[in-house]
């Protein structure tokens, strides 16, 4: 790789890791959303990125847990690859959409619990429950318009011959 790309995998790792996530993951991934096949192994992906094949098994056993990587098998080959998971930033998108749901829920449990207390005791969850309804409704809006986008991408590629 030219050190454009192994700045934006560099980039890539330190996005994951100010989100709270291990940097070798978004390494991974970054390198991978670079990489000429795009499946890489253990052995490609620790020479790459000068990382231990430790690190580098135990952070795509994590991203395989978040949905993010799949690990397969080539016929003939005896070890296996890693790669991006078809439909991986959709997944991403999805899990956003049940944390706010999840931390509207919260919101409204923590209401019930106040309910007899003054209105300053209930005013912060009550702007929690608010906002968290307002990002669940919009949030699957926005996903519902994306995708209708998606497919009209995908429509226009196949068009074009693109795809066969």
């Amino acid at each position: 790789m030219n050190y454009k790309q192994q700045q934006f995998v560099e980039e890539f790792g330190l996005f994951f890791e100010q989100a709270g996530l291990p940097r070798m993951a978004g390494r991974i991934l970054g390198w991978l959303m670079l990489s000429n096949p795009p499946h890489q192994s253990i052995d490609e992906l620790s020479e790459g990125l000068l990382a231990s094949k430790g690190s580098i098994s135990t952070m795509s056993r994590l991203l395989i847990q978040m949905g993010l990587l799949e690990r397969i098998g080539l016929p003939g080959v005896r070890h296996d690859y890693f790669r991006i998971r078809p439909g991986a930033l959709e997944h991403m998108l999805r899990q956003n959409a049940e944390q706010i749901t999840i931390l509207r829920q919260l919101a409204e449990r923590g209401l019930e619990l106040v309910e007899a207390e003054a209105s300053e005791t209930r005013h912060g969850l009550e702007e929690m429950r608010d906002m968290y309804t307002f990002f669940e409704r919009e949030f699957g809006a926005l996903v519902e318009r994306w995708e209708q986008e998606r497919d009209k991408h995908r429509a226009q590629f196949v068009q074009k011959g693109g795809g066969q």
